[in-house]
Formats: C-alpha cells, sequence, structure tokens
C-alpha cells in the first residue's frame, strides 16, 4: 500500500491505538484524535510518531475546524477511522434516559460528525475511505446493552446510506463489526447503569458477571484487527461491512438464519396487505 495519512479517533486506547501503531510501522501518517490533555501527552510518549490532536467528538461544532487545521498542518486525509466510542451496560427499564442520549452523542452523532467534516474533502477530491467502526451489536442484540445496540445499528444503517451517497464519488465506506476483543470495552470503559429492580437479577446478573470475567480475555486480538484494517483500506472493492471475529460471524450468522426462519413463518400474513 502507498503511504496514506489516516486520521484517527479515539486513538489513545483500544482499536484506536492498536490501529495507529500498525499504520505507523506501516509508514503511514498517523493524525491521532485524542479527547484530553492528558490522553495526548500519553500517546505522545507511546507512539511519538504519531501526530496528536485534541478532539472531543461530542463538541459538534469544533470539530470541522479541527479537521481543516488537521489539513493544514498533516496534508490531506486519505482514511477516516470514526472508533471514538464506549460501551453502555443496564438494562432498558433501569437505565435513565440522559444515559442514552450520552451514548449516542459519542457513538452516532460524534462519529457523524467527524464524517461529514470530511464528506466535502473527500468528495471533492474524488478519493478517501472512511470506515465506521460500529460492532458485532450493530447486526446482533442482547440483554442489557440496549443503548450500545441501538447506537451501533443507527450508524450501521447511516454508514450504509453513506456509502450509497459517497460512491459516485470514488469514496469508499465500510462499518467495521468487531466481536468480542481483548480491549477496555468491558472494562474500564464501561459504563454500567446500577442495579436496581430485583425481577431482572435471574436474567442479568450472569450477564453481567460473565461479561466481567471474561474481560482481558476474549478471543479477539486488537493488533490482528489493526492487521485487518489495513488490509480492508488497502481494497479496490470493499464490503459495506466486516464482521470480524469467529464469535461475531457465528452470532450474526445464527441471526440471519432466525431472521430467514422468521420471514418464511409470517409470510402469508406479510403479503396480506398488499391492496
Amino acid at each position: 500500500m502507498a503511504p496514506k495519512t489516516f486520521f484517527i479517533t479515539g486513538a489513545n486506547s483500544g482499536f484506536g491505538f492498536a490501529i495507529a501503531a500498525a499504520a505507523s510501522r506501516s509508514g503511514h501518517t498517523v493524525i491521532a484524535a485524542v479527547r484530553s490533555p492528558k490522553s495526548r501527552a500519553d500517546l505522545a510518549e507511546r507512539l511519538p510518531e504519531a501526530r496528536p490532536v485534541l478532539c472531543d467528538v461530542t463538541e459538534f461544532d469544533r470539530i470541522a475546524d479541527i479537521v481543516r487545521q488537521a489539513e493544514e498542518d498533516h496534508g490531506p486525509v486519505d482514511v477516516l477511522i470514526n472508533n471514538a466510542g464506549y460501551g453502555h451496560e443496564g438494562i432498558l427499564e433501569e437505565s435513565p434516559l440522559e444515559e442514552m442520549r450520552k451514548q449516542f452523542d459519542v457513538n452516532v452523532f460524534g462519529a457523524v460528525a467527524v464524517a461529514k467534516a470530511f464528506l466535502p474533502r473527500f468528495r471533492e477530491r474524488r478519493r478517501g475511505f472512511i470506515v465506521n467502526v460500529t460492532s458485532m451489536g450493530g447486526m446482533i442484540t442482547m440483554p442489557g446493552i440496549a443503548y450500545y445496540c441501538g447506537s451501533k445499528f443507527a450508524l450501521q444503517g447511516i454508514s450504509e446510506v453513506m456509502r450509497a451517497e459517497m460512491a459516485p464519488f470514488g469514496v469508499h465506506v465500510t462499518a467495521l463489526c468487531p466481536g468480542s476483543f481483548r480491549t477496555d470495552w468491558a472494562g474500564r470503559s464501561m459504563v454500567r447503569t446500577e442495579r436496581s429492580i430485583a425481577d431482572y437479577d435471574p436474567l442479568f446478573d450472569p450477564i453481567r458477571q460473565a461479561r466481567q470475567a471474561k474481560s482481558g480475555k476474549q478471543l479477539g486480538d486488537p493488533d490482528k484487527l489493526a492487521a485487518a484494517v489495513l488490509d480492508l483500506v488497502d481494497s479496490d472493492n470493499p464490503p459495506p461491512q466486516l464482521l470480524l471475529g469467529s464469535d461475531a460471524l457465528k452470532l450474526v450468522s445464527d441471526r440471519i438464519e432466525r431472521l430467514k426462519q422468521e420471514i418464511a413463518a409470517w409470510e402469508a400474513l406479510t403479503v396480506s396487505t398488499d391492496g
């Protein structure tokens, strides 16, 4: 792959850091967007070749200026890795709407705001690649992460529309859908709503305990994900979405099979509404 310039949000940890490190090692220029001065300092120490910029994706009105300045300082961006995000865990009835708003502000509105700052630049240059990091949780669901799945389903759908709208201009868009990886998603990065309704204990307590016990021991290797992302952005014909991880493959494939069965079982009622 010829050297490219990457703009990576949430670049100080997890997938963002792994992709930034892999891209840097491969000779690419990495503009590493982080949320705080402390994160910027930490990143400068861990990955000195990266070009850190402060960018809180929830400060929507500032993002266009941050992107403009980044391109003035480091040249045109070729690849946007829209990675900033976090997980929320909580039973829907127990979880305040404010926590949903915060989840969507980062995972949906923040990702869209960053993408929108790049869309006119990529369109005018007739090239570019946007990787929106969603999740297998944007294609399947499980109890206790309604707000998270909702945000990732939203970004998944937006990515597909973005892909169709940008294709005539030579701009690629792919939703990256990882399964469980050894990141801090289920650890320090996850916001957890306090439990309050005992009726949900039998359903949810084992799920929460299993997730906490598994944190840091997941099958997925972030460095291998980063290598896969570099292969993806080198493709001339990338897919609308790319599952990463054997668990994502199994769970999403099972969901598709169940959906086929549901459609077939209810087909008569489905078509009965045609006039």
